[in-house]
């Protein structure tokens, strides 16, 4: 069997990604959000808050079994949050701590128990990848805490493929950013106001014209870098180059 851990899979690319891989008998899924959208026999729903440290602490463990029968094991760290979109100066400081938990720390969490439980394991094929933005390499105005994030996540991923190279393990890690999706994020940048990111406009011109991905055909992109890792360009990679 083949086994996919995904955050971030209740609703938008995760649940996207869920299903389509559900398809396969030969795969099963772990999905780690507060709620479960999806019912299905090989699909496992792992209740947890990543807001909440703590208990992503305590509860951790429990995604991560043995899946002894496992030919593939796969970590999606889909789940991201972009906070409130406002310039610094004008940000109250915990909605930098928020987003950092969501986008940096709870991802390094689930990163470092997947290879401590897994990176020494024969003959099972094994991946890491991190759902990042093209935000993470360009600077927007009102976006602070997201862009750091997804640029800390970018180093945080690199980082980990530069250990697991030198650990002769075979584990490969990406961190994609996966273009323009119309999910919640796109409606909630749609909604901020012009003195608190200038750009605004262009992201409600990209919802009047069709210019957004679904959800759907970004999930099947993600699943081709999957199967066929090679087709990336390195480790931070966008889904435009494939």
């Amino acid at each position: 069997m083949n086994y996919y851990i995904i955050t971030g899979a209740s609703r938008g690319l995760g649940k996207a990604l869920a299903e389509a891989l559900l398809e396969d008998e030969q795969n099963c899924v772990v999905g780690v959000s507060r709620n479960s959208t999806i019912t299905h026999a090989r699909y496992r729903h792992q209740p947890l808050d990543f807001s909440d440290i703590a208990g992503v602490e305590h509860n951790l463990h429990k995604v991560f079994a043995p899946f002894e029968d496992a030919q593939n094991l796969v970590l999606v760290n889909n789940a991201g949050v972009i906070g409130e979109i406002g310039y610094m100066g004008q940000s109250k400081n915990e909605h930098f701590e928020f987003v950092f938990d969501v986008n940096v720390i709870v991802p390094a969490m689930f990163m470092n128990l997947f290879l401590q439980s897994y990176q020494h394991r024969q003959n099972c094929g094994k991946m890491i990848v991190n759902i990042s933005s093209g935000a993470g390499q360009k600077a927007k105005d009102g976006w602070a805490a997201y862009c750091a994030s997804k640029a800390a996540l970018d180093m945080l991923s690199q980082t980990a493929q530069l250990e697991q190279d030198q650990l002769n393990t075979g584990i490969k890690v990406f961190s994609v950013a996966p273009g323009i999706i119309d999910t919640d994020m796109q409606e909630q940048i749609r909604e901020a106001d012009v003195d608190q990111f200038s750009s605004v406009q262009q992201f409600r011109d990209y919802k009047a014209q069709g210019a957004l991905a679904s959800p759907e055909e970004a999930a099947q992109k993600i699943l081709r870098l999957i199967n066929e890792p090679q087709i990336a360009r390195g480790v931070v990679c966008s889904v435009r180059d494939f």
